[in-house]
């Protein structure tokens, strides 16, 4: 039975315009194919059930780069409410608890060194500068990046040109 656009919560995530809201929970390891083919439907079920206020949310969720969970919503549609983005931090620790991961841990950076995805434990960031291991210009995952038009000009953006610019003056 077709549900009119009103209903459909879940949209594909290239279809989310570019002012959407985004909320990206960096993977504490890479997913393999698999574990991402497993969480797939998950993450379309979540996406079509997630409300506020029992308002129809038009959301998205996809995993990037094997590393990094982000979650996508269109606010013009509806604006997530505090119960929402609990309801949505609920799910992530699901994701957890089910593929044996860390979403939520905030005290690693990710940078892309060689093509892959590299995590750096924040307490090691100066000493990397300083051993010339990171430069202003090695690719930096901004996991605070808030509008999916900025993740996709700018995930990831020379480390030079985020918050970490200080580490490089």
């Amino acid at each position: 039975m077709a549900r009119s656009n009103l209903l459909t919560m879940y949209v594909p995530f290239d279809q989310l315009p570019a002012s959407a809201r985004v909320w990206i929970y960096q993977a504490s390891r890479s997913l393999t194919e698999a574990e991402e083919a497993r969480i797939q439907p998950l993450l379309s079920r979540f996406a079509e059930e997630w409300t506020s206020h029992g308002r129809t949310l038009q959301a998205s969720a996809e995993v990037l780069h094997h590393q990094f969970l982000v979650v996508g919503l269109d606010e013009a549609v509806a604006d997530a409410s505090g119960c929402s983005i609990d309801a949505s931090v609920r799910f992530v620790r699901e994701l957890e608890q089910l593929l044996d991961i860390s979403l939520l841990e905030k005290s690693q950076l990710a940078f892309l060194v060689d093509e892959q995805v590299r995590l750096l434990d924040r307490r090691q960031l100066k000493e990397a500068v300083e051993a010339g291991q990171l430069t202003s210009t090695t690719p930096y995952f901004d996991a605070t990046v808030s509008r999916k038009d900025t993740l996709k000009s700018a995930f990831p953006a020379p480390a030079g040109t985020t918050w970490l610019s200080r580490y490089f003056g």
